[in-house]
């Protein structure tokens, strides 16, 4: 465990504080390109501000590209978003207990990555929880569900209660179980990008405010990701290099709710017993695919700091736990030895 105190590597985190879309470019260096340029835009998708950059030979090369980039998520969240009722995951929820619904080639195999990490994580990571998220108010302003609600919430949740005809492509609710793809989504549009851009020339990469993740080095280097402090996003507590794969991170800080009794509601929700955790704690993962980074950070941090990195560790996966120090600003860190040999941490001041 190492210990910092966090005025000590105070910084503003990377794309934080953007409030318009729009582009932007800027004079870059890469090795036998001649005038290269680094082009940036910004928009909004999948219910947060999404910055993409790539470095191109032109301008207009670089724009086609974030264009290209910026279509494919656009087609992920028209597929997966639960606040829309045009979706594939809408029609999910919708459709009858008991019949099946076809589903796009796609949608098919990333429901059965899903189950598969579902069942990896013991159910720390599970994704059929919309029964939940209702009966606690997070969409809204947070309430608390009396013992019977909660328990009617936790009968129709989990992943379980989904059965999938691979062999047809389509799946079946056995109970009026909800699908949320906020522990997910963001994730596999990343990795979707990857494999359509992979080959092709130029680098990118692509900030979803708690996710980031590049197809490779910056012409000047590997690119700069800001971790934040557990409970001021604003403030970066850690600097890492990121020259590939996808670093998540999963935290309560401002997202969670405060009711008017002063009472606070995480707005991460332990599959397992069907309550919000609360932590003052966050969890960093990296990754080399966005989608596993996703849904592990959110296992992690509902497994909390000791389940969590034993977990990890375990399994070779690269994980930090940053914990505030009871009674003052102060935060720890706690890694597996895959996220040091990758990331090493700042010294004891």
């Amino acid at each position: 465990m190492t210990r910092l105190a966090s005025r000590v590597a105070v910084r503003r985190l990377l794309c934080l504080g953007a409030a318009v879309c729009g582009l932007a470019t800027a004079p870059v260096r890469a090795a036998g390109v001649e005038n290269p340029v680094r082009v940036e835009r910004t928009v909004f998708l999948m219910g947060t501000l999404a910055t993409f950059v790539t470095e191109a030979i032109d301008r207009e090369t670089g724009l086609a590209k974030l264009e290209r980039m910026v279509r494919i998520v656009e087609r992920t969240e028209a597929e997966l978003s639960t606040w829309r009722d045009d979706t594939v995951l809408s029609a999910l929820n919708r459709q009858p207990v008991g019949e099946a619904l076809r589903l796009p080639g796609g949608t098919c195999a990333l429901l059965a990555r899903v189950g598969d990490w579902q069942e990896a994580t013991g159910g720390a990571f599970d994704p059929a929880i919309g029964t939940l998220i209702d009966a606690w108010g997070l969409r809204e302003e947070g309430r608390h569900p009396d013992d019977d609600e909660l328990e009617a919430a936790l009968a129709g949740a989990g992943f379980e209660n989904l059965s999938l005809h691979p062999e047809r492509c389509a799946v079946t609710r056995d109970a009026a179980v909800i699908l949320d793809a906020g522990g997910f989504g963001k994730g596999a549009a990343i990795d979707r990008v990857r494999a359509a851009e992979r080959g092709r020339e130029g680098v990118w990469r692509i900030d979803f405010g708690g996710q980031m993740a590049v197809s490779g080095e910056a012409s000047d280097g590997p690119w700069t990701v800001g971790v934040a402090h557990p409970a001021r996003r604003g403030t970066a507590v850690l600097d890492l290099s990121l020259a590939a794969g996808s670093i998540a991170t999963s935290g309560g800080s401002e997202r969670d709710l405060v009711l008017e009794d002063g009472s606070r509601i995480g707005h991460i929700i332990d599959p397992r017993d069907g309550r919000p955790v609360l932590r003052s704690a966050s969890v960093t993962v990296w990754h080399e695919s966005a989608f596993v980074a996703d849904a592990l950070s959110t296992a992690l941090y509902v497994m909390g700091p000791d389940q969590g990195i034993a977990w990890a560790a375990a399994r070779g996966v690269a994980a930090c736990f940053i914990a505030i120090e009871p009674g003052s600003a102060d935060v720890t860190f706690r890694a597996t030895p895959a996220f040091e040999a990758r990331f090493p941490l700042p010294a004891t001041p």
